[in-house]
This record gives C-alpha cells, structure tokens and sequence, in this order.
C-alpha cells in the first residue's frame, strides 16, 4: 500500500482529528522473552533496494532453504527440507525466516511458535497481482510483502487478494505480513469495539489461509496523542484487540506512527499497562532501512524480532517490467504461517 495515501483517504472520508504476549507478558520487562529469541539474531537490514540481501529460511512446515544473491536480479539457491517434504522448502532470497523456540509462558503460552522474517519487505494499499508477485520474487529485493486482509477502515480494493492467491504467492517465496485496517481514534467520540475488530481480523486471516500461530497487525494512523482521553480510548481498544486475537491462537502486532500511535503505547508500557502487541511496526520516514533508526523506545524495548520499520513511502519501483507503488519496510518481526 502506501499507508500514507491510506491516511489520506481516511482523513476524507472519515475526518480524523489530527494535532500535528495479550502482550508477551514476561516481555512487559525489557530483558524478558520474546518471539524468535533464541533462535537467530535480529539482524538490522541496512542496503538499499538496489542491493538484494542474502539469507536463509526455515519455517514452521519443516523445511529450510538457503539463498545467495550478491546484488544480480537472479537467484542462486540451495534448499534443503528438515522435515517430511522437501518440496516444501522455499527460497527466501532477500532476508531469513524461521520457527521462533522459546514461546513466552502466562497468557501467551497456548500460541504456536511464531513465523518470523528478517529482511526487506514492502506494502501497498492494493495486494499487486499474482503475476507482479511471481516477477518481483525473482527480481526483487524483497521477500515479504503486507497486505490488507480486512478491517472497517481499509481503503482501497483487493481484487486479487483471495486464498489461491495467498498460497500461490507463498509457495513462489513470499512471507506475508497481514494488516488489518481497525476502528481509528475519534478524540472527542466513540471507538469501535476492539474485540468484535480482534475476532473478525482472526476470521478474515483464517479465510486467506493464514493459520493460527500467524500474526495479524493492526492499523492504528495517527492521532491527537497530547489528547489524554483520547490516547486511553485508543489503548483500551488495542487492548481489547490483543485480547481477541490471541484467544484465536494468533500474534498480535500493531502497526503505527513513531511520534503518534507507537509512541503512545511504548508510554502505556512504560506505565507498566499489560496486554500491549507482540510486535510493532512503526513509521518513520527516515530512509534508513533498519528496525533501530527512528525508533521512539528505549533500546531494549520490542527486541527479539518484534520490530517492523516502515521507512519509505510512495516510492514507484519495477522488477521484471512490473511497476508498482510501494513503501519500503525493515523488517524483523512474526509474519502469517500459511496453510
């Protein structure tokens, strides 16, 4: 998508007020457990699109694969199945992938390991088609890609977002990043409600084929974070969602501004508020292609693969002659396991 152009779409359509795990309970402290830890090191990714990133992958399915792209639009790869099918071992040239061990205990402790990637992905507000996704897999320095799978607020339309489409592109490759488009901040009115927006994130995930142990993000945009009220409305709502998605056997992930919606629920945690994301995915259009560069947190905070950075909006980009508009993404944080 281009999230921004989302925000201002909403801006029109639904005239926001704009001024200017629950969570991974032993991860409520900085040094506490998280998704992944344990398994690889989070890796910052630092080159530009133009330079592809080597890495491996291994997911939940039981399959491992290995691939080296030093900068050519070609893949050379070498894949090899831990499990029963090796068929099912994918190439993910352009970052890492793997089956976190260490799944925290209390409230989070009936969840399956997450799927966690770590590499360059990109979003746009429009799922591109099956034949862009199977060009840009090659070509490309991505290997994940978020989509819109649902939500009251979702902007545009996804005509080629269906669960045939979901499995090809997996199959090609691609992790996917589901992002669900919730009720926004109305400072001075009324939410909606963040469970009945958690179940229905779970429903429109699992209708895709994207099966528990995934995780789902929310969207969050940004909004009057000097308004007290209206930052506890909006807490209390992610809260809820969290709440939801979990008890559905998901990860649950929030994706929002730096200085806004991200750095209000770093606060909340930092108030010792529980039932906070897994993961956050924050925007800050520095440039820079790494899950450190603008982050509003401490430095311990949301560790262990559990950050996203949304660095670079509207950029148009063709790999294999297709174009399409996209924003850039850093990413070391749990994706959607796909059936």
């Amino acid at each position: 998508m281009s999230i921004r152009n989302r925000a201002v779409l909403l801006t029109v359509l639904s005239v926001l007020s704009l001024a200017g795990g629950a969570a991974l309970a032993a991860a409520q402290r900085d040094d506490g457990p998280a998704p992944g830890a344990g398994t690889a090191a989070a890796a910052a990714v630092t080159a530009e699109p133009s330079a592809p990133v080597p890495g491996t992958a291994s997911g939940s399915g039981g399959a491992s694969a290995t691939a080296s792209r030093p900068g050519s639009a070609s893949a050379s790869a070498s894949a090899s199945a831990t499990g029963s099918a090796s068929a099912r071992a994918r190439t993910r040239a352009s970052g890492t992938a793997t089956a976190a061990t260490d799944v925290p205990t209390v409230s989070t402790s009936g969840l399956a390991a997450p799927h966690v990637f770590t590499g360059k992905a990109f979003d746009a507000c429009t799922a591109p088609s099956l034949a862009t996704m199977t060009a840009w897999r090659s070509a490309s320095p991505y290997g994940a890609a978020a989509v819109y799978i649902g939500g009251p607020t979702r902007a545009c339309g996804q005509a080629n977002l269906t669960s045939s489409w979901v499995s090809s592109v997996h199959a090609a490759g691609w992790e996917l990043i589901p992002l669900y488009a919730g009720s926004q901040a109305d400072c001075g009115g009324t939410m909606g409600s963040g469970s009945a927006d958690g179940a229905q994130a779970v429903a429109d995930a699992a209708a895709l084929g994207m099966r528990a142990g995934s995780a789902v993000y929310l969207d969050m945009e940004a909004y009057d974070t000097s308004d007290a009220a209206c930052v506890q409305a909006v807490t209390s709502y992610v809260r809820a969602w969290v709440a939801a998605v979990h008890a559905r056997g998901y990860w649950a992930g929030y994706y929002s501004y730096s200085h806004s919606g991200t750095n209000a629920i770093i606060a909340a945690k930092n108030a010792g508020t529980p039932g906070l994301p897994d993961a956050l995915w924050y925007a800050d259009y520095d440039g820079a292609a790494d899950t450190v560069s603008g982050w509003p947190g401490s430095g311990g905070q949301w560790t262990g693969h559990r950050r996203g950075h949304q660095y670079t909006v509207n950029s148009k980009e063709t790999y294999g002659g297709r174009t399409v508009t996209v924003d850039r993404d850093a990413w070391d944080a749990p994706v959607a396991v796909v059936r």
